[in-house]
C-alpha cells in the first residue's frame, strides 16, 4: 500500500486535472511549498498567482475570476482559509454561487508540532454552513486527487480538506469518485463505523478488533460530507441500529453532526460521535491521536457501548 498526504495529491492532482483546462487558476497565500501547489506553478507559471499573506483578499481576487469565467483554486492552510477568510467566502463566494475551490490543506491535529493555533478542527462546521457550499474531506491519495478533478467538473463552490499527515491508501487504484455518495468499505451487521478523511484507516482497523471479538461492523467512508449520502447512512441506520462516527474535527458541526442529522429525521437509532472536544496542543501526531481518542481502539471501544444501547 501506498502512503501520501492528501496536501501531495492535491498539488499533484492539480497539474494532472488543472493544466489540461485553459480556465483553471491557482492561488496561493504565500504557502506554496507547503499547500503544494508549486507544483503547479512549476509546470504553468502563467496560471499561478501568490497572493502573499492575504487570504481575505485571496478569496475575493478567486472570486473575480471565477465571475470571468475562471475555475480558481484558492489554496492555503485550513485554519486560514475557513477561519480567517470565512466572511469573503461567504459574501464573496458563497452568496453569488461562484466557481471557487478551496484547496484547504493541514487540517486536524495531524498538524501535530504546529500546536493548536494551525490545527482547524472548526472548518468542516463553518463550510457546512454556507449553502450551496459543496465539502470534500478525502481519506487517501486516489480519493484526494479524484476529489480535485470532481471539484473541476462541479460547477459552484467547493472546499476541499487535505491532511499534513502521510496516510496509507483504502481505495483501489480503479475507484470511481461521486461527489455526494459514500462507500461501504467492509459489510457488516451489528454496528456501522463511519469516518472520514485520515480516521476511515482508523475505523477500519477498528472493524479488525470487532471481529476479533465476533461483531461484526460495517465501514463506511464519508468524503463528500455535504451533500451527504442520507440514502446510504440511513440504510446502515436500518441495517445495524447502530453508529460510531469518527473524524479529526470538532465533535460539533462536522461528520458526526451530519450524520446524526440524517439518522434523528429517517431511521432513528443510538450514534457516538469521536471527535475532538477542546483545542488541540503541540505534539506527535501519534501521541495527539491517542490523547484525543482519535484511534482504532477508542472507536472499536465506543462501538461496543454503542451496540449495548440498541
Amino acid at each position: 500500500m501506498g502512503k501520501t498526504a492528501t496536501r501531495v495529491s492535491y498539488g499533484n492532482a492539480l497539474v494532472k486535472y488543472g493544466i489540461p483546462n485553459p480556465n483553471v487558476v491557482v492561488l496561493d497565500a504565500d504557502l506554496s511549498k507547503s499547500t503544494k501547489t508549486d507544483t503547479f506553478k512549476k509546470e504553468c507559471p502563467e496560471r499561478f498567482i501568490n497572493m502573499g499573506i492575504a487570504e481575505a483578499d485571496m478569496m475575493c481576487v478567486a472570486a473575480g475570476l471565477a465571475s470571468c469565467g475562471k475555475i480558481a483554486f484558492a489554496s492555503t492552510f485550513a485554519m486560514f482559509a475557513a477561519g480567517r477568510a470565512f466572511e469573503q467566502i461567504r459574501n464573496s463566494i458563497g452568496y453569488p454561487h461562484l466557481n471557487v475551490k478551496i484547496g484547504a490543506t493541514h487540517a486536524g491535529i495531524s498538524v501535530g508540532e504546529d500546536g493548536a493555533s494551525h490545527q482547524c478542527l472548526e472548518d468542516i462546521g463553518l463550510m457546512r454552513t454556507i449553502p450551496g457550499m459543496v465539502v470534500i474531506n478525502p481519506a487517501d491519495d486516489i480519493e484526494a486527487q479524484l476529489a480535485v478533478k470532481a471539484a473541476i467538473e462541479h460547477d459552484g463552490p467547493v472546499y476541499m480538506r487535505f491532511g499534513r499527515l502521510a496516510v496509507e491508501d483504502v481505495n483501489p487504484a480503479d475507484y470511481k469518485f461521486e461527489l455526494g455518495k459514500g462507500v461501504t468499505l467492509k459489510d457488516g451487521t451489528d454496528v456501522t463505523l463511519i469516518g472520514t478523511g485520515l480516521m476511515v484507516q482508523e475505523s477500519l482497523k477498528a472493524a479488525e478488533l470487532l471481529a476479533a471479538d465476533g461483531i461484526s461492523a460495517r465501514v463506511i467512508n464519508i468524503h463528500t460530507i455535504k451533500p451527504i449520502d442520507a440514502e446510504l447512512i440511513t440504510k446502515a441506520a436500518k441495517e445495524t441500529g447502530a453508529i460510531v462516527t469518527a473524524e479529526e474535527h470538532y465533535i460539533m458541526g462536522g461528520l458526526g453532526s451530519a450524520v446524526s442529522e440524517v439518522v434523528c429525521q429517517n431511521a432513528p437509532c443510538p450514534v457516538k460521535i469521536i471527535g475532538t472536544e477542546q483545542f488541540g496542543q503541540s505534539g506527535k501526531p501519534a501521541e495527539l491521536f491517542e490523547a484525543y481518542g482519535l484511534t482504532a481502539e477508542n472507536i472499536a471501544k465506543q462501538a461496543r457501548e454503542v451496540i449495548a444501547k440498541k
